[in-house]
């Protein structure tokens, strides 16, 4: 399994990560030093279907937000002092944001951390989530919980590049950005259909599991034609 192994193996996946920043100018100076750390849960909710595959889990946060309101992103936050782990803090998070049981959570690795224009290095850990775990909101923070089919997220054909002009930019500067826009149900809103526009680090964190495991199947397919 890929993501139950570690990159010093001898034959884990070459790759390269796209996108570890934001291309905004940050809100102040900013190295992975002085930004502040939190994580993300890049949750893979299983399926009962063979065919249909795993989702990811995503939320759409509230308007009223001090940061980052209305967007959506993956369940996660900054850490605390009682963390350990990236992982502890991106379970925690997961827990509180969603509800999500931290028993039907099985780790399986982080991607490379990524630094946000708003001053934080986020830890994206990738995880194993039961396809019968149950999720309850929290409403200060969170307006909609909805999933994605890993399929579409994986598919470069929806990772459209998206330019923010420069007379629209906060920072008076062209921004270029990945976006995923996508059509579906929230399980806070069953059977009505929403638009949810994936873009900014979320995207670009899906970008780069994207890259990742664009380079497994390659080392997979080269090494079944090798026999």
């Amino acid at each position: 399994m890929l993501f139950g192994r570690i990159e010093s193996e001898s034959d884990f996946p070459l790759w390269t990560p796209e996108l570890l920043r934001d291309r905004r100018r940050p809100v102040r100076p900013l190295t992975p030093e002085t930004a502040t750390p939190a994580s993300v849960l890049i949750a893979l909710l299983g399926s009962d279907s063979a065919e249909q595959g795993p989702s990811v889990i995503l939320t759409k946060r509230t308007q009223d937000l001090s940061t980052h309101a209305g967007q959506v992103s993956f369940p996660g936050g900054r850490a605390e002092p009682t963390d350990a782990t990236a992982e502890q803090t991106a379970i925690r998070e997961a827990s509180e944001e969603i509800g999500l049981d931290p028993a039907a959570v099985r780790i399986w690795g982080r991607l490379p951390d990524y630094l946000t224009a708003t001053g934080f290095r986020i830890s994206p850990v990738i995880a194993r989530v039961d396809a019968q775990a149950a999720f309850e909101r929290d409403q200060r923070e969170v307006e909609e919980i909805f999933h994605v089919p890993l399929s579409f997220l994986m598919n470069p054909a929806n990772h459209q590049v998206r330019l923010l002009p420069a007379e629209r930019s906060p920072t008076g500067e062209l921004i270029r950005f990945y976006a995923m826009p996508f059509r579906g149900e929230a399980l806070t809103s069953p059977g009505q259909i929403q638009e949810f526009f994936i873009w900014g680090a979320t995207a670009s964190m899906l970008r780069n599991l994207y890259h990742l495991l664009w380079a497994a199947w390659n080392q997979h397919r080269r090494l079944a034609v090798q026999g």
